[in-house]
């Protein structure tokens, strides 16, 4: 939701972002690995008792990756091989974050397990109605928008990285969002779909 809508607000930003390491000689492409790496390493910093460390570097990772697609876009470079790399990675960071959590929060495992199948649900309505749909937005394929987009997934990841107090809550929040956003998601692709029959 706040990707889709906030996102006119902090573009400038992001844009300028883009042309800067655009002059620094750096690619859409480089720029993902960046993010990625960033981003991979935040398990580690929340099993190693360092959560401020490991959410400064999520939001570090999560900045990069909207960069990496204004820079492809301003060198008219988008490509199918960026959006697998985008998105494939945008997932490994985030099972990076739940990894770390499940590791020394032993009584909270079930629920980031439930988390994860909630991911993987509502992403595989994401991807294949990206694929099966003639429509195309900004990006290389068609975004559907939802309740949780990777803003919201970052601010509750955050939470539950800096409130362990609160983890089974948080995660618990985060499960019926992300399982909401699915049936929406589903919702949606029913309409998209049968309009394209």
């Amino acid at each position: 939701m706040l990707d889709t809508h906030a996102r006119k607000w902090v573009q400038p930003i992001i844009g300028r972002t883009a042309k800067l390491l655009l002059n620094w000689g750096l690619t859409a492409n480089q720029v993902t690995w960046i993010a990625f790496v960033i981003g991979a390493t935040t398990g580690f910093f929340i099993y190693w008792n360092m959560p401020i460390v490991a959410v400064f570097l999520l939001w570090i990772s999560g900045y990069l990756d909207a960069v990496d697609g204004s820079m492809a876009r301003m060198n008219k470079q988008t490509s199918a091989w960026g959006t697998l790399l985008d998105i494939t990675f945008d997932r490994i960071v985030e099972l990076s974050v739940i990894i770390g959590l499940a590791a020394i929060y032993p009584e909270a495992r079930f629920l980031l397990l439930l988390l994860t199948a909630s991911i993987v649900f509502s992403m595989t309505i994401f991807l294949t109605v990206g694929a099966l749909t003639e429509k195309k937005g900004m990006k290389s394929f068609y975004y559907q928008a939802g309740v949780a987009e990777r803003t919201e997934g970052f601010i509750l990841l955050s939470l539950m990285v800096l409130l362990p107090n609160w983890l089974l809550w948080t995660t618990a929040l985060f499960l019926i969002v992300e399982v909401f956003t699915g049936l929406q998601r589903m919702m949606e692709a029913r309409r998209l779909l049968r309009d394209e029959l």
